[in-house]
């Protein structure tokens, strides 16, 4: 789901990642990640995912990449493999969150993940008029949303203290602009750097 990150995403991402590291991209989609990754940093790249078109796609960009179901885990990959395992905006996408997390970083040194806030105040104030919010950042209807975790930074920062995930940092967004006043209500989306305890 990477087509959906703005260039901003991919920049701090950048700054995160060190030259020619080995990085593995889960929900990869086209594979423009990546290609930044790699244009900017000069990263040696994979990409998991497991719509076969996105795969094709990344295949003929030159983008390395796998068809593969996230929901299976990583279990084809050794442990360290990489130095970082990125998914972003595809976290709320997956139904065993906490097993994915475990694997992203038992393979990689670092995971980066970055998901919508559904604590985000325009999200609120949907449900407060009954209806599901939809926006830049959630573009589904509730019927069609390949969304089925539905969680709040807040939500996502308990889960990693109550399960030893460090968090190493941590930037939110509205619209492409940096939040730092009460990110739970005002960022639409959140990016992590995360490590092992």
């Amino acid at each position: 789901m990477t087509e959906l990150l703005g260039r901003f995403d991919f920049d701090v991402i950048a700054r995160w990642v060190q030259p020619g590291e080995r990085v593995l991209d889960l929900g990869c989609g086209d594979g423009s990640l990546l290609t930044f990754l790699r244009a900017e940093r000069a990263i040696r790249g994979y990409g998991i995912d497991n719509d076969p078109a996105n795969v094709l796609v990344c295949v003929r960009n030159g983008v390395n990449a796998l068809q593969f179901d996230l929901e299976q885990g990583l279990a084809g990959f050794e442990d360290d493999s990489f130095d970082h395992v990125i998914m972003s905006l595809s976290l709320q996408t997956v139904r065993h969150t906490v097993v994915l997390l475990r694997e992203m970083l038992r393979v990689g040194h670092e995971a980066v993940v970055s998901f919508p806030n559904f604590g985000y105040r325009r999200h609120r104030e949907a449900i407060a008029r009954g209806r599901m919010p939809v926006s830049e950042t959630l573009p589904y209807q509730w019927f069609d949303s390949p969304n089925v975790r539905f969680f709040t930074i807040a939500d996502f920062e308990a889960l990693c203290g109550e399960r030893g995930i460090a968090v190493r940092e941590a930037v939110y967004f509205d619209d492409g602009e940096v939040v730092v006043d009460d990110p739970n209500l005002n960022a639409d989306m959140a990016l992590y750097r995360l490590g092992r305890a």
